[in-house]
């Protein structure tokens, strides 16, 4: 019993469109964060999906790189929210401008 292409591009499309949700509204870069994983897991869920239906196992090599550069991602973002949360309280988005050059 297999599971069809089109169950694996639901589940894509659904997890795609709750990041897009989440980076458009949320102001917490936590919350950010928690978004673009979502939308990263988005891509490897149609990986896979991709990669049963044609049998070929580099679509699964590819989402474990995807992986990766998603924990390395998250890292450095988490990385970047402590360094900013100790020199000021407020961690609202919009009033990030310290960082620009």
């Amino acid at each position: 019993m297999s599971v069809p292409i089109g169950a694996y591009l639901m589940l894509s499309l659904a997890l795609l469109i709750l990041g897009l949700i989440g980076v458009m509204r949320r102001r917490n870069p936590l919350m950010l964060l928690l978004s673009v994983e979502l939308m990263l897991n988005a891509g490897n869920v149609a990986l896979i999906g991709f990669s049963r239906l044609w049998d070929d196992p580099s679509g699964q090599v590819f989402a474990l790189v995807v992986m990766v550069v998603a924990a390395a991602e998250v890292v450095i973002g988490l990385g970047l929210v402590v360094a900013i949360f100790r020199s000021r309280t407020n961690l609202d988005v919009d009033e990030m401008s310290s960082m620009r050059g």
